[in-house]
C-alpha cells in the first residue's frame, strides 16, 4: 500500500499583492476551466469579490489580504526512498504557478477562491487526488480578528460535500458570572465560531450578518455560566444560518476571569435538534437569551426583539419542495391590462402541476421593483411596464425556455414584429451562473436568430436599463459571467452614457380594482388557470422617482386622508363614524385633493378599547361599500362627475387583521395599511408575531394590493428605547432611532418580500410610524431624517428604495412641543387638543416633503394639501 501524507503550504500576503494574487488565480483556474467546458454551458469564470462581509462596506473594489493554506495529500514513500525534489510537491512551483497570471476582475467569495485554488492545483498536479485548504480573511468585522472558509475537495466530487464557515475571536461585552463585581459590570467575552454546512447554497455564505446577530444577542444576554452562554449562541448562530442540517461549534473565553490563568473556556458543538430534543425533554428555556432589563452605561444595549425571519425559520418549514437551480427572468408588457398580464404571468410560473394537485414548476423567491419605461428600438407603440423575478426550479434550460413561452400565449401574447407591442414578454436572464447558447457554433455570428433559442445571460442585459434597473433592486452583487462586472456597475456605466434628454423610467404602483366584476373577461381556456386565484384589474397607478437619490419635479406628493369609522380615535373618534358623515368626509377630501382615503375601525391611540374582528368588519366595510356606491346628494347638488370621482377614489383599510382586510378589499378597498407590518401587537416578536405575519403576507398576496407596513413596538405609547442601536450615531444626522427603524422594519420587510409565498416588492411602501414607539426627540429625529431610511445610497440597506408615507397629522408629539415653553420669550406653552394642531401639523409636513415623502397621511385634506402644493414648489 502506498504511503500518503499531508504536505502543508501557506500562502502569506507579505510582499505579495494579494489582490494580485486572487486576479491571478481567478484567471488561471478560468483558462483551466474555459478549456474543458463545452461553449453551451461554460461555468462563471470573472466575478467581483462580495463585499457582503466586509468591514467597510463600498461599491469599490479594494486591496484585501488573504491567507491560502493548502494541504496536499500525496504519496510521500518514493521522496523519502530516493530523495529526490522530482517525487515531491515543488511548493514554490505551486506558488509561482498560482501567482504567475493576471487576470482583470476580482474574485466574489470564499467558496469561489476555494474552488479555483483546488482546480488549479488538480490541473497541475495530474496525480493528486485529494486536498484541503482554508483560506482566511483577516482585518474583516468590526469586533472580530478574520473570517475563514475550510474545505476538502476530491478531484472527481461535483462539490464539496461539507464546508465550515469560521469567526475568529468575535469580542463581546456581557454579563457573565456569578460574582457580584461580575453581576455589576459587563466583561469582555470572546468566541471562536465554527459553522458546518453539508451543502453549499447559491448565496456567499454572509459571515457579517452573522457576526453582527451574535454580537448583539450577547450584548443583551445576562448569563450566570460560560455554558449557557455558549449554548444561546449557538442557538442564534443556527437560526441566523437558517439550515436545519447545519451543525455549529463555539467556543467561549473569559479573558479575566482567572488570575492564573489566560481565560476561563468552555467549547459546544450543536445543531438546531438538540435544542428542540432539550427544549421538550427539560421544558426549559435558555435563561441568558432573555434580554436584560436594564442596559449598561458605556455598553450598547440590546436587539429588543428576536429577527422575525429567525421566528419564521422556527415553524414548520412552509415549502418542502427542493429545486435545484435558480434563475431571474425579466416580465414587461405594453397592451392590454399591463399590470394584471404581469401578476396573472407570475401565478402561471407556481401554477400547481397535475390537473391542480402536484408541485408547480418553479417558486418565486424575489421580485423587483415595477417601472413604467419608454419603449426601446421601435418607439411609436405605448409605454412598457417592467420588472423582474428570481424563481427556483427544477427545470432544465431549454424546458424552461418552453415554459415561459407557453405562460405567454396563455396571457394572451399574439406574435407581431420584432421588439414591437406585447401583452406579455419573458424572458431568461440568467440561469444559475452558466453560460448558455443553444445555437449552432455556426450560427452565433448575431443576434438575428434568437427566435426558440436560448442564450444565457440574456445578450442585450447591458444596454437595456429597462431589465438592469429591476435586476439591481434584487441582485446587484451578481456579477455577469462573460462580462466580468457586477450588476450594479453595469447600470451606473449605463446611465453614464445616457444623453441629458433621455426619457426617464418611474416606479410604478398599481392598484387593483376591487369589488370584483361580475362577470370578468373571458380569459383563456388553458386547463392551468383553473388552478390559480383570478387576477384583479387594475384601478390606476401611481408613479414615483426611479432612486432615492432623483426626484423627478412632476412627481407629486400623494395626499391620504384619514377616515376613522371609530368611537374613540385620539382626533376625530365619532365625527366620522355613520355613513352620512363619513360621505360627507369623503367629499370634502376628494375635492381638497385627496388620491387617496384610508378608512380605519380599531383605534390605535395608547389603551383604546379592544375591538372584536367582526366589530371592526361592522365598522369599516359598509363606509367602503357606501363609497364605492356614492350617489348625488339628495337635494340634487353636486354633479354626476363628481359622484364618480368619489366613487372611483382609492381607498385603504387601516387594519391589522386578516380577516378585515380581506373583507375589505372584497367590498371595494384597494390597498392595506398595516401599522405592526403584519406582525400582529404583540411586543416583543413571539411565534404568534410570526404566524400573525404568514397569514396577513397570504392575504395580501392573494389580493395583489399595494401594502404599507409600518414601524411600531406594541403600544404606540410603550417601547421607547433604541439604545441598542447607538453605534448608528454619526455627524449626517444618522441616529439610533433611525437606526431601530431601518433594521427592525427591514427584517420585516425582507420577510414579506423576499422567499416563497412573498409579496411582490413593487407592492410595497413604508411608514416609519412616526408618533408610535418613539419619544419627542426620536419622532423629530426621524421626521428631519426620513430620507436616509430609503437611501439607496447605503450598502444592504433593506428599505432602499421603496416609497415612503409619513403620518403626522396631530399627533401627540407636536402637543409636547406645544407645550414646552419658551426659555427666552414670553411663550409659556399651553396644552392642545388633537384638533388644535393643524398649524404644529403644517410644519411637519412641510418637513416630511422636504425629506421626499411619497405620500403624507393627513385629515385636514385641502389645508395640508395647501402645504404639500407650495412645499413641493419650494423643495423641488
Amino acid at each position: 500500500m502506498a504511503e500518503s501524507s499531508s504536505t502543508a503550504l501557506s500562502i502569506l500576503p507579505m510582499s505579495l499583492n494579494t489582490d494580485a494574487f486572487l486576479r491571478q488565480t481567478a484567471y488561471v483556474v478560468g483558462q483551466l476551466v474555459n478549456k474543458h467546458k463545452p461553449d453551451r454551458y461554460r461555468q462563471v469564470t470573472r466575478t467581483a469579490f462580495d463585499e457582503s462581509d466586509s468591514r467597510n462596506v463600498t461599491n469599490q473594489e479594494t486591496l484585501q489580504p488573504v491567507l491560502v493554506s493548502l494541504n496536499l495529500v500525496h504519496d510521500t514513500r518514493r521522496t523519502a526512498l530516493a530523495d529526490e525534489l522530482s517525487h515531491s510537491i515543488d511548493y514554490s512551483a505551486i506558488s509561482t504557478s498560482l501567482a504567475r497570471y493576471c487576470g482583470s476582475s476580482p474574485i466574489p467569495s470564499l467558496e469561489v477562491l476555494s474552488d479555483r485554488v483546488a482546480e488549479c492545483c488538480f490541473e497541475l498536479y495530474a496525480n493528486l487526488e485529494r486536498l484541503s485548504l482554508m483560506i482566511t480573511r483577516p482585518h474583516t468585522l468590526l469586533h472580530g480578528d478574520s473570517i475563514a472558509i475550510e474545505c476538502e475537495k476530491t478531484r472527481d466530487a461535483h462539490g464539496p460535500s461539507r464546508e465550515r464557515y469560521l469567526i475568529h475571536n468575535l469580542q463581546c461585552q456581557t454579563i457573565v458570572g456569578i460574582n457580584p463585581c461580575e453581576r455589576a459590570e459587563a466583561q469582555r467575552v470572546c468566541f471562536d465560531i465554527i459553522l458546518t454546512r453539508l451543502k453549499r447554497y447559491s448565496r456567499p455564505f454572509d459571515f457579517r450578518g452573522l457576526a453582527r446577530t451574535v454580537f448583539h444577542h450577547v450584548q443583551g444576554s445576562s448569563c450566570f455560566t460560560l455554558e449557557a452562554l455558549a449554548s444561546s449562541v449557538a442557538h442564534t448562530a443556527l437560526l441566523e444560518a437558517g439550515n436545519d442540517t447545519d451543525s455549529v461549534t463555539v467556543r467561549a473565553a473569559k479573558p479575566s476571569a482567572l488570575p492564573l490563568a489566560r481565560a476561563a473556556e468552555v467549547e459546544i458543538s450543536r445543531t438546531l435538534r438538540d435544542f428542540q430534543h432539550h427544549a421538550k425533554a427539560d421544558g426549559l428555556e435558555p435563561v441568558c437569551s432573555q434580554p436584560r432589563a436594564t442596559p449598561k452605561a458605556g455598553f450598547l444595549g440590546i436587539v429588543p426583539h428576536p429577527s422575525l425571519s429567525s421566528l419564521l425559520d422556527g415553524l414548520q418549514p412552509r415549502n418542502t419542495i427542493p429545486y435545484k437551480h435558480t434563475a431571474a427572468l425579466a416580465l414587461g408588457a405594453n397592451l392590454g391590462d399591463r399590470f394584471a398580464n404581469i401578476e396573472l404571468a407570475l401565478r402561471l410560473l407556481e401554477a400547481p402541476t397535475g390537473g391542480g394537485n402536484g408541485p408547480p414548476k418553479a417558486a418565486v423567491i424575489n421580485t423587483s421593483f415595477m417601472y413604467e419605461t419608454a419603449p426601446m428600438y421601435v418607439t411609436d407603440q405605448p409605454r412598457f411596464i417592467n420588472c423582474a423575478c428570481i424563481i427556483e426550479t427544477d427545470m432544465e434550460p431549454m424546458e424552461l425556455l418552453h415554459f415561459v413561452k407557453e405562460i405567454e400565449n396563455t396571457v394572451g401574447r399574439v406574435t407581431s414584429f420584432r421588439n414591437g407591442p406585447r401583452a406579455i414578454d419573458v424572458d431568461i436572464l440568467t440561469y444559475d451562473s452558466l453560460v448558455i447558447d443553444s445555437r449552432p457554433e455556426t450560427e452565433r455570428a448575431n443576434l438575428d436568430n434568437l427566435a426558440d433559442q436560448l442564450v444565457v445571460p440574456h445578450p442585450r442585459i447591458a444596454e437595456r436599463e429597462f431589465v438592469l434597473r429591476p435586476v439591481n433592486d434584487m441582485m446587484p452583487d451578481f456579477v455577469h459571467p462573460t462580462l466580468g462586472k457586477s450588476i450594479q456597475s453595469l447600470l451606473t456605466e449605463l446611465l453614464a452614457s445616457h444623453p441629458q434628454n433621455v426619457d426617464p423610467m418611474y416606479k410604478v404602483m398599481a392598484f387593483p380594482r376591487y369589488p370584483l366584476p361580475t362577470s370578468p373577461g373571458e380569459r383563456s381556456s388553458s386547463p392551468t388557470l383553473a388552478s390559480i386565484s383570478p387576477v384583479p384589474p387594475t384601478a390606476t397607478y401611481w408613479k414615483f422617482p426611479p432612486s432615492a437619490s432623483n426626484r423627478n419635479e412632476q412627481l407629486k406628493t400623494r395626499i391620504m386622508g384619514t377616515l376613522n369609522a371609530t368611537p374613540d380615535s385620539f382626533s376625530d373618534g365619532s365625527l366620522h363614524n355613520t355613513i352620512p358623515a363619513a360621505i360627507a368626509y369623503v367629499k370634502s377630501s376628494v375635492a381638497g385633493g385627496a388620491d387617496i382615503i384610508d378608512v380605519g375601525g380599531y383605534s390605535t391611540r395608547p389603551r383604546a378599547e379592544y375591538v372584536p374582528p367582526e366589530e371592526e368588519v361592522s365598522r369599516v366595510v359598509p363606509v367602503i361599500q357606501a363609497i364605492r356606491n356614492a350617489v348625488l346628494d339628495e337635494d340634487g347638488k353636486g354633479t354626476a362627475s363628481s359622484a364618480a370621482e368619489i366613487a372611483d377614489v382609492l381607498i385603504s383599510v387601516d387594519t391589522f387583521r386578516a380577516d378585515v382586510a380581506s373583507a375589505a378589499v372584497l367590498a371595494g378597498a384597494s390597498c392595506i395599511n398595516d401599522v405592526y407590518a403584519f406582525t400582529g401587537p404583540d411586543y416583543p416578536l413571539t411565534t404568534a408575531s410570526a404566524e400573525h405575519f404568514l397569514t396577513m403576507r397570504a392575504v395580501a398576496r392573494n389580493l395583489v394590493v399595494p401594502v404599507i407596513l409600518m414601524h411600531s413596538r406594541g403600544e404606540a405609547s410603550a417601547n421607547k428605547d433604541y439604545s441598542a442601536y447607538a453605534y448608528a450615531a454619526d455627524a449626517n444626522g444618522r441616529g439610533a432611532v433611525l437606526e431601530g427603524v431601518r433594521v427592525e422594519l427591514g427584517d420585516k420587510i425582507e420577510a414579506a418580500v423576499k422567499g416563497r409565498g412573498g409579496i411582490r416588492r413593487w407592492l410595497v411602501m413604508v411608514d416609519p410610524g412616526i408618533g408610535f414607539s418613539k419619544s419627542v426627540e426620536g419622532n423629530l429625529e426621524l421626521l428631519r431624517g426620513a430620507k436616509v431610511l430609503t437611501s439607496d445610497d447605503i450598502a444592504g440597506n433593506p428599505l432602499a428604495g421603496y416609497p415612503q408615507l409619513i403620518g403626522t397629522s396631530r399627533k401627540s408629539f407636536l402637543g409636547a412641543i406645544l407645550a414646552r415653553e419658551d426659555p427666552e420669550g414670553p411663550y409659556a406653552g399651553r396644552e392642545t387638543r388633537p384638533d388644535e394642531r393643524g398649524w404644529a401639523t403644517a410644519a411637519a409636513v412641510s418637513c416630511a416633503i422636504q425629506q421626499k415623502a411619497a405620500v403624507v397621511r393627513v385629515h385636514d385634506v385641502l389645508e395640508l394639501g395647501d402645504v404639500i402644493r407650495v412645499g413641493l414648489a419650494l423643495w423641488d
